[in-house]
This record gives structure tokens, sequence and C-alpha cells, in this order.
């Protein structure tokens, strides 16, 4: 049998990312969630999940360590100057290299303030992912491991792909490159997941896709689906005229987002799911 979860990043962003996403979450082609505690649209997020039925969706955290404004006051490694996380490259070189205690302090106390901020807003977080992947890296694994633990989140994503199943000679080069990187960090990752005793799904799918599915790629992903539950990564949106650009998540709402959008509501992806049977399925409460 071939579960699947479909599972959306970076709910709370911006609004006309929450608007596709939960647009996706309604059609039944989206049943999992990922949420940025820090992102700009959090309220706007929380009020759209209230109207919704959690029997067929799970929210999880998207810990973000590399983009936006922290939850917590005073990091000195974790952000700069301007008291912003330092996107992407400076957090994933931060992250590789690691800083020392006094590193792994800021992180975990992060990380604490995010989750603590989901759950007080009433949600059941039933997983834990990365925004930018920065949950497998060397410098944050532990920490979000015993995160997920003091916590009681019983899932989290293991981005190990192995490779395209698609065509490769349309995709960049620097995505090839990314994808692998992210990829054998997730493989080390895997150990201390499991050390935790926290559960991952036996397969994922997602990472050749940023900014370039179309339906014939997402129906080569599920055609090619292994048994057992496969955890497929989406990013889902609407753009919306005149949106604000800013320092912070300024690339969120663009028209790859919204093709992706337009793909997963499509009918011919819902004659694919049920051409291959796969179940979609969201994440798995753990009793006990």
């Amino acid at each position: 049998m071939k579960r699947v979860i479909i599972n959306a990043d970076d709910l709370g962003a911006d609004v006309p990312r929450n608007e596709g996403i939960l647009e996706a979450v309604r059609a039944g082609t989206v049943t999992s969630v990922s949420i940025l505690a820090n992102g700009p649209a959090l309220e706007d997020a929380l009020q759209r999940i209230r109207s919704l039925d959690h029997s067929k969706v799970s929210f999880g955290i998207h810990c973000n360590l590399s983009e936006g404004r922290p939850l917590s006051a005073g990091l000195r490694v974790l952000a700069g100057t301007d008291g912003c996380f330092l996107k992407k490259a400076a957090a994933h070189q931060l992250l590789i290299n690691g800083g020392g205690a006094a590193f792994e302090e800021e992180i975990a106390r992060e990380l604490d303030m995010q989750i603590e901020a989901l759950k007080g807003a009433g949600l059941n977080l039933t997983h834990i992912d990365g925004h930018h992947h920065v949950h497998v890296f060397p410098a944050a694994i532990k920490a979000v491991c015993a995160a997920a633990r003091r916590h009681n989140i019983p899932w989290m994503r293991i981005p190990d792909e192995p490779g395209p199943a698609f065509s490769e000679y349309d995709i960049p080069d620097s995505l090839i490159e990314e994808s692998k990187i992210f990829s054998s960090l997730a493989g080390y990752a895997r150990f201390y997941v499991e050390d935790a005793g926290l559960k991952a799904a036996d397969h994922f799918r997602g990472l050749y896709l940023k900014g370039r599915a179309s339906l014939p790629r997402m129906q080569k992903i599920l055609e090619g689906l292994k048994p057992g539950l496969t955890e497929i990564m989406v990013h889902p949106g609407r753009v919306s005229a005149g949106h604000p650009k800013g320092r912070s998540f300024s690339s969120f709402s663009t028209m790859d987002r919204e093709k992706e959008l337009h793909v997963l509501l499509s009918e011919e992806f819902r004659l694919t799911l049920s051409r291959i049977d796969v179940i979609l399925i969201p994440f798995p409460e753990i009793k006990g």
C-alpha cells in the first residue's frame, strides 16, 4: 500500500501563501501543513485554520533559523545586527560549522519559543521540519530532536531524496547540488532522529520540485512511489498584485507558487492519484 502525506510548507509567510495553501487543503490534495511561527502572516493563518476540519489535515512547525525576525530576544550568533536571522546562505554556513555551547543554547531557546507560540494558539503539532531544511544541519539536529521530545512532537522530516523522478535535463545545476547536500545531511540526521525515538516517513520527495512543479513532474513522482509512507513537500500559494516586498520573506508570493497550486487543484492530478491507488493521509497521531 502506498500512503502519501502531501505537506505544504511556509504557512504564515504571507497572506497570498496562506490563501493558496488552505485552498489546496480544502480541496483535499494537501493533507498537512508546516507553519512559520515567526511568519508575518501567522495571525491570518491561525484565523483561517480555525475553519478547517482538523481530522483531515495535520499541523507541524516549520522551524526557522534563517529568515525573518526571531521570537527570542538577544540572539548574538543566530541573528545579525539588525536583529533578523542571517538569511539562507549565511545561516547554512553557520549551521554547518557550529558555534559552541552558546550557539546551541540559542538554537534551543528559539525552537522552544517557536513551538510554544503555536501550541499556545491551540494547535496540536504532529511534526517538525525546517525552513531551508535547517533542522538537519549538524549544529541544529540534536537541539531539534530534543525540542521535539520536550514538546511531544512525534514526527520529523528526513529530506533524503535519492534523485529526481523526472529528467534532469532542465533542472539547474545549482538545484541538483543543493538537493544532494540536503539529502546527505538528512542521511546523517536520521541516526539522531531514530535515536531520539522520533518517527519519519519511509520516503521523501520534493527537493527537485523547487520552483519547477508541473503536472507531468508530479505524475512521475506519484508513479514512481515505493510501498510505505511517503512525504511529498509542496509550496503552493497565490500571487497578490502589489503585495509588499521587504527584508524578510520577500520572495514567497510568486507565480511559481500559483502554478504549483493549479497542479494540486487540477482534475488530472486527482485522476492520477486514483489511477495509481494512492491513499492521501495527514501525519498520523501517535498515542502513548
